[in-house]
């Protein structure tokens, strides 16, 4: 294991070019939504390589719970920034959407040609149960070291009950999980002290541990340094777009639009999809309501946020009015620069808060919220697994609503048996047989693939 205390002083926790390696692995295993995404960070950097403590992982997915965007990319960025600093994150942030990116593109280009994917859907039919098989695990293990008191076990339940059960707003949620966690750390501070008792699992101490302090230091310099930076990367393209296609352009269109998207996603993909469908569909006429249905269902078996859908959308809506350029020239341009403007700004939150957010861990007060806010996740998580679970099992979902109750209902005549197959032999490979992730996603693709040639 690399020495924290010589990698530390060269500004590293671990050698960079480990660190790449290790990045672009989880970034072919970023199936599932968000969901998923947290539950391979989650093995990957808290259980098997010890490179960060569940306490700091939770606290920076707390802070990336917070932020408008996909908070799965940005918790990359963040672990990014705090192993291997700007660089690191960087690079985590880049990787993590660029398998998601790159097939999604492909995709795009196959559907406008044959509006047809029919291996690509197969396979990813068989590596979604294996997903859920990981994401299941991952809710488990987070909520044995992050719910350290019944009252915190209490909060969870209820944020997968207001989610669940209430469609209730995702803010909402956290903002009251944060004040639980003050109220306990005001009421019975004895509660969040267990903490210590429970962090640890017998295994090696984690490069970055729960207790240390990141070296960086919050200044209003460095702040509109990175603020000018961010700002300039985000927008520039957009300029660009607008002096060389023309202000009408569809370019400028999307560049602005998906610019406002990006500052509006609280509480993940799912939060604001509704208003993307229909803005894109009725308003622009990008695409149609069918083919919005189909961009979702790739995204959601690609690797990568699923957010990356609007990337479909600006794609179809590009090819079909692409002036002044060719279609497929059009096509790309709208793509990239709606995938841009999606993701530059997730940098920008990490690097501007990320040192202010590292000191606030020291601020009882603070980082007692923090702690309800942990607990809340794992109900976020829970609720997302639950969606999750019912889309890959069930091809209907209906909507059952009494009073304030609205209930996603699978419709039970519906459910895959192949889906439902392959789900119990990935529970199996993943909880009895503890394969790795790498091992069960590849034997679950497979039977994917097997299931079409069967069907």
């Amino acid at each position: 294991m690399t020495d924290p205390h010589s990698a530390s002083a060269a500004g590293d926790v671990i050698p960079f070019g480990q660190a790449v390696r290790a990045w672009f692995a989880i970034s072919l295993q970023t199936f599932g939504g968000p969901a998923g995404q947290i539950a391979v960070m989650q093995r990957t950097l808290v259980e098997e390589r010890r490179w960060i403590g569940q306490q700091r992982f939770n606290h920076a997915l707390n802070y990336c719970m917070l932020l408008p965007g996909p908070e799965a990319q940005q918790l990359a960025i963040y672990v990014g920034w705090l192993l291997n600093g700007t660089r690191g994150g960087l690079v985590a942030g880049t990787l993590f959407v660029l398998p998601g990116l790159l097939a999604l593109l492909g995709l795009s280009a196959v559907y406008v040609i044959w509006q047809d994917t029919t291996v690509v859907t197969a396979l990813f039919a068989g590596i979604a149960p294996a997903v859920l098989a990981i994401v299941a695990q991952a809710v488990i293990r987070v909520a044995k070291r992050s719910l350290i008191h019944p009252v915190f076990v209490v909060t969870a339940v209820a944020a997968f009950a207001a989610l669940a059960l209430l469609a209730a707003p995702f803010p909402l949620v956290i903002a009251v999980a944060a004040i639980v966690g003050w109220t306990v750390h005001k009421l019975i501070p004895q509660a969040l002290k267990s903490s210590s008792v429970h962090g640890g699992d017998g295994g090696a101490p984690p490069l970055i541990p729960d207790d240390a302090l990141h070296h960086a230091q919050p200044s209003w310099r460095s702040a509109g340094k990175i603020l000018a930076v961010g700002l300039a990367a985000w927008w520039l393209p957009v300029a660009a777009v607008a002096l060389l296609t023309g202000t009408g352009s569809v370019f400028t269109t999307q560049g602005l639009f998906f610019s406002g998207t990006a500052l509006v996603t609280f509480g993940g993909a799912y939060a604001v999809l509704a208003f993307v469908a229909q803005r894109a569909v009725e308003t622009y006429a990008w695409l149609s309501p069918s083919e919005m249905v189909r961009g979702l269902a790739l995204a959601e078996t690609t690797p990568g946020p699923l957010i990356m859908v609007v990337q479909f959308v600006a794609f179809l809506g590009a090819w079909r009015d692409p002036s002044p350029l060719s279609p497929w020239a059009g096509a790309l341009l709208g793509a990239l620069l709606t995938t841009w403007v999606t993701f530059v700004p997730c940098f920008l939150f990490i690097f501007l808060g990320a040192p202010y957010v590292e000191r606030l861990r020291r601020n009882s007060s603070i980082s007692a919220a923090l702690t309800g806010i942990t607990a809340a996740v794992v109900g976020v998580i829970a609720n997302l697994a639950l969606y999750f679970a019912q889309h890959t099992l069930f091809a209907t979902i209906r909507t059952w609503s009494w009073g304030p109750l609205q209930l996603q209902v699978p419709d039970l005549s519906t459910l895959s048996p192949v889906a439902l197959l392959i789900t119990i032999a990935a529970l199996v490979m993943t909880f009895v047989l503890r394969w790795s992730m790498f091992r069960i996603l590849a034997v679950c693709g497979l039977l994917g693939l097997a299931s079409m040639l069967l069907v």
